[in-house]
């Protein structure tokens, strides 16, 4: 079988053995955590010595990656210089361990869950909260999983969750403004959907502080990357009575565009509202005002990251992730 068509494929050999070709691919790969009888593991290993199969090189290499390769699937986020300067720092601090970063952007013609499993990494690195029963799913086939974001009202804890502090963002942008006199404060969130889930946990943070501080609630508003847009949301908070003084954006490309839409306006920062972002992009400092901004250690965050999934896959226990030192204040000119 297979020799009049060269050479023998995964396929014939699950013809051969009577199996599905993804338990061919465990029992090739002694994939741990697979309950395969023996009996079935001696029928494929037959079926190869009689078809002579030998794995091509794509197919070594792929088999090699549910040992060194982690999977870091982006859910259609924009990849902006904070997301691109993670995915460098961890593709160094993963090669140093001898892994291999790929990177993947979902698609609804190709989700995760269909990703993961033609990919068979060692890992798989998520931004945004996983399914449950996905989870599970990743778990039985021995894929470790490390979510960089969970919803707050989330009580799954199948993976491994590095919680990048992003409700502690928000609270750290609120007890600025408040710590500069600022009491009525407004959020810019961002237009495009697909940040909605960050978005709203750093909202979370900025809701809980105004609470804690005896504020107002935020006011909320979207601020698209468009001057009239964001000037129609500044107009609001300016007609806002009381009147909102200060506003928390998202990120900086966010406040960026808040800050353009002001001066459409002839508004200035912080006189008229004080503007504060996240993520210290490095145009943060030539912004107009130069723009006060919640910074975070991306190199920290993926060394932490790194070695979470270092012993995810080696069966370690993951050590336990701090916030500590990661988040740092920027105080420029807009707060």
């Amino acid at each position: 079988m297979g020799t009049n068509r060269g050479r023998a494929t995964v396929a014939d050999v699950a013809r051969e053995a009577g199996v599905s070709k993804t338990t061919v691919s465990y029992v090739l790969n002694n994939t741990p955590h697979q309950k395969i009888p023996d009996a079935t593991r001696q029928r494929v290993h037959d079926a190869v010595s009689r078809l002579g199969y030998t794995p091509s090189a794509a197919a070594r290499a792929l088999s090699r990656g549910r040992a060194d390769t982690v999977l870091l699937a982006m859910p259609g986020l924009p990849i902006g210089p904070h997301v691109a300067h993670l995915i460098e720092a961890l593709a160094e601090d993963l090669g140093k361990q001898n892994l291999t970063l790929v990177t993947h952007v979902e698609l609804p013609t190709r989700p995760l869950a269909q990703l993961w499993r033609e990919l068979e990494p060692g890992a798989v690195v998520t931004f945004t909260p996983v399914d449950p029963a996905e989870q599970r799913a990743m778990r039985a086939a021995g894929v470790f999983l490390a979510n960089l974001l969970r919803s707050p009202a989330s009580t799954e804890r199948q993976a491994h969750v590095l919680l990048v502090p992003n409700e502690e963002i928000g609270e750290i942008q609120v007890r600025h403004l408040h710590s500069t006199g600022h009491h009525n404060l407004g959020y810019a969130m961002p237009a495009d959907a697909r940040l909605t889930p960050i978005a709203e946990v750093r909202l979370a943070g900025v809701a809980a502080a105004c609470r804690e501080l005896g504020l107002p609630e935020p006011d909320v508003r979207l601020v698209p990357p468009d001057t009239e847009g964001a000037a129609e949301a500044a107009a609001t908070w300016q007609a806002a009575r009381p009147r909102v003084t200060a506003v928390c954006a998202y990120n900086d490309e966010v406040a960026f565009a808040l800050l353009a839409g002001m001066r459409k306006l002839g508004l200035t920062a912080p006189d008229d509202l004080a503007v504060i972002g996240v993520d210290n992009i490095p145009t943060a400092p030539f912004a107009a005002p130069p723009l006060t901004t919640v910074d975070q250690d991306i190199e920290r965050i993926s060394a932490q990251l790194a070695a979470i999934i270092v012993a995810g896959i080696t069966g370690k226990r993951p050590p336990r992730s701090t916030h500590d030192g990661i988040l740092k204040l920027t105080v420029r000119e807009s707060a």
